[in-house]
């Protein structure tokens, strides 16, 4: 166990000269954000991918693949934590100088995200048809988001085991060796989709089986290349109960965090279908390019989990304000170049993904809507980047929990209220991306306004 006291920032002895400056910042800030980057694209380049081939095979394809594969990144995405936990504990440790202590929180991490990978395979796989009559799914939708949910479920493991060791590297201040990984499994997804989906006629579980090989390979891959860190610093890689536990302990917080944005999320996509299979599909397309912009803004935020964590694992307060003022900088000014370009560009995206005229209209004018919404969005983003990073996932988990009771009471009223079609898809996207984000920004605004969040050493 690290021995270095934990200690409550005074703000009154942070010696502004200190300060790291501009230029500087922004080599840090970019050096961890770009590659990282491209390893977050290339999850909604998953989906992207599965959408624009299962598009063509027709509109109740989309809406069974729109359907399922918000169940399927809901599963992973309930358990982010194992990235995001994981990354902040490794950057405290590095910060303190424990290298040895960083890599070995980060073996545990992995291992607790195989054994909640495989249980989660095997719920996803018996529960598929349950979840998806639950969600409303019309009966012409709900064969192909059964058969997709099934065939995706056994690559569980592997994106659970992935999100693990990706927040280890990042955690000492990797991001190259992930995004590397990221890419070839999104290239590597394509083939495999083109082959089982067209060449072996398995239409939507083609594409789901697709996803489980190329997220499987990534998995052996970054684990092989964690592992071999490990060994090199005499770090035990057998499994080990204290541990885990302990990483399942920092991790619940933001599990409970991460629980409510996916509740949101479902939500949404309940509402979506409840407005009819055009909505639906349109809502797919438009829910993709938002996970796409979404990932890449996450990009800020990993740099600053990391840089935070590294800071305040150091003692390092001026470089930890310095940090969160510049990445918010770049997170909203990342947001408002991305809104245009999805109000500018949507009706010649929607293309791309259907053949459908009324899909096609509806997913333009939800585009314009996201796009409106996403300089909030990479506000919101970084400061969660931020607070993650300093290990704040309690009060996440509150605001979280407070966030959603906001957001519920609007996505009813877009049901019951809002007409089918694309004026009900507008105001949902309102809701979600306007009215939701709005109140997570001020939830975590408030708490970085503060300095309760600040906590030294290479533990909170």
């Amino acid at each position: 166990m690290d021995d270095t006291p934990k200690a409550r920032v005074n703000p009154r002895r942070t010696p502004e000269a200190a300060r790291p400056s501009g230029k500087l910042l922004d080599r840090q800030i970019l050096a961890l954000a770009l590659p990282a980057l491209g390893a977050l694209v290339a999850e909604p380049l998953f989906v992207l991918i599965d959408s624009v081939m299962v598009g063509h095979l027709g509109t109740a394809e989309l809406a069974g693949l729109a359907l399922s594969s918000t169940l399927l990144t809901t599963a992973v995405g309930i358990f982010v934590f194992l990235a995001y936990a994981t990354t902040a504990a490794t950057a405290r440790r590095i910060g303190a100088g424990d290298r040895a202590g960083a890599v070995a929180a980060g073996v545990d991490g992995m291992w607790l995200g195989l054994g909640l990978g495989l249980v989660t395979a095997a719920a996803a796989f018996a529960a598929a048809p349950w979840i998806v009559d639950a969600m409303g799914a019309p009966d012409t939708v709900a064969p192909h988001a059964v058969a997709y949910l099934r065939a995706s479920a056994p690559g569980l493991p592997g994106m659970l085991l992935v999100l693990a060791a990706t927040g280890t590297l990042r955690g000492l201040l990797d991001t190259r060796t992930p995004f590397v990984v990221a890419v070839a499994g999104a290239l590597s997804n394509i083939g495999l989709n083109a082959v089982f989906i067209y060449g072996l006629g398995l239409g939507v579980a083609g594409s789901g089986l697709g996803t489980a090989v190329a997220q499987t390979g990534m998995a052996v891959v970054l684990g092989l290349v964690v592992l071999r860190g490990a060994r090199g610093l005499g770090v035990s890689l057998r499994p080990h109960a204290a541990g885990i536990w302990s990483a399942a302990l920092i991790g619940a917080p933001l599990f409970v965090r991460t629980l409510t944005l996916r509740l949101a999320i479902l939500t949404t996509v309940a509402v979506a279908t409840s407005l009819g299979a055009v909505a639906l599909a349109a809502h797919q397309v438009i829910n993709a390019m938002w996970g796409l912009a979404a990932f890449g803004l996450d990009a800020l935020a990993i740099a600053a989990q990391a840089l935070v964590g590294r800071g305040l694992g150091a003692g390092d307060v001026p470089h930890v304000r310095a940090v969160m003022r510049r990445c918010l900088q770049w997170g909203t000014g990342s947001g408002v170049a991305l809104g245009v370009v999805f109000a500018a560009a949507g009706w010649w995206l929607a293309p791309l993904f259907t053949a459908d005229d009324d899909v096609r209209l509806a997913a333009a004018v939800g585009l314009a809507v996201a796009g409106a919404c996403l300089p909030i969005a990479g506000w919101v983003f970084v400061l969660d980047g931020v607070l993650i990073g300093a290990g704040d996932g309690r009060y996440l988990a509150w605001a979280g929990v407070l966030t959603l009771v906001v957001y519920l009471p609007l996505a009813w009223a877009v049901q019951q209220y809002a007409p089918d079609g694309v004026a009900g898809l507008a105001w949902l996207w309102a809701a979600f991306g306007g009215a939701f984000m709005a109140a997570r920004a001020v939830t975590t605004g408030l708490r970085a306004r503060g300095t309760a969040w600040m906590v030294l050493g290479a533990e909170r």
